[in-house]
């Protein structure tokens, strides 16, 4: 893993012999799963480091440079768009001048290493950087869909509101409860954390044991338990082929009725049916989801239409 460099980017690497000299190296930005052409929904943050070290600009220009005898040099990938052994030959039909598949994020699962790897093109991602702000946004959607904060508000803001009624949007407990969280990386680590401040009694599954499972007081446990005995259900593992879907009718029908599930990992873990029909009968009291499967859901998705799902974009 590694960030973004521009200086691994010589200019002397980027140029066909008799070509006019282009002073800065091309680097392709793809965003979103479209491949939009707006950079402006790349953290300005970023094209603000890279303004005069290398040439931004999007898939379409970078083909065309391309063709025009300009070699792209490396490809930026911000919000999930599919990184395939197609896409980068397009990208350097000659082969062997992409020198990096840089992603803005953790997961990668979006990015098909090993097509890359054939290519001998290494990829890289920003570990760490969202650690904080990942755990944070997860106890939000637990505490806001617990504490049924979404529709609280929007009653208070409406016309119905005219007495006090202290049962209205009534919400369930979280100090003192049991959270169960998948994944037990750097971000699981993180939401541990914040469960301890809330004397909550910390359960995980994990592929291993974390290493700061003693320090957070948190038992290493098998799925089933972790279903069976908590309150509320973390997801913060990456999609791999050996959790896509996941959290199926079957790991639904384990959970407690009043159990909450909170995913911001990859949407893909969720089975998206399985989550409605398990909304919908009464089998889950609620959902925070950062993420869905697919992601944006088509306007007029039914489980948008639920009070007891909060959702991040």
């Amino acid at each position: 893993s590694f960030q973004f460099s521009p200086e691994i980017l010589a200019p002397t690497h980027c140029w066909p012999s008799g070509a006019m000299a282009n002073p800065l190296p091309t680097v392709c930005a793809l965003v979103g799963h479209a491949y939009t052409e707006n950079l402006d929904d790349v953290d300005v943050r970023i094209l603000k480091e890279l303004e005069g070290k290398v040439n931004v600009v999007g898939l379409e220009e970078a083909i065309q440079l391309g063709a025009a005898g300009t070699a792209v040099v490396g490809v930026l990938a911000a919000t999930h768009p599919p990184v395939t052994g197609e896409l980068l030959d397009r990208l350097d039909p000659s082969g062997g001048n992409i020198r990096v598949v840089s992603n803005y994020g953790v997961g990668v699962d979006h990015i098909d290493l090993q097509a890359a790897g054939q290519r001998n093109i290494p990829c890289g991602n920003t570990p760490g950087v969202l650690t904080t702000a990942t755990a944070d946004c997860a106890f939000a959607l637990l505490l806001a869909s617990a504490r049924n904060v979404v529709a609280a508000d929007r009653f208070a803001r409406s016309a119905a509101y005219t007495h006090y009624q202290n049962m209205v949007c009534l919400g369930s407990d979280v100090g003192s409860k049991s959270i169960g969280i998948v994944g037990m990386g750097r971000i699981g680590s993180a939401v541990a954390r914040r469960a301890r401040g809330f004397d909550m009694t910390i359960r995980y599954h994990n592929r291993s044991a974390s290493p700061h499972a003693q320090e957070l007081g948190a038992q290493l446990v098998s799925l089933e338990e972790l279903l069976e005995k908590s309150d509320y259900v973390v997801i913060t593992c990456p999609c791999t082929p050996e959790t896509r879907g996941m959290f199926d009718r079957a790991a639904f029908e384990r959970m407690r009725p009043t159990a909450r599930l909170i995913n911001v990992a990859r949407g893909g873990v969720v089975d998206t049916a399985a989550l409605l029909d398990a909304l919908q009968s009464g089998r889950l009291a609620g959902a925070g989801l950062d993420v869905t499967d697919p992601e944006p859901l088509p306007r007029g998705h039914p489980l948008l239409a639920l009070d007891s799902v909060v959702f991040l974009p």
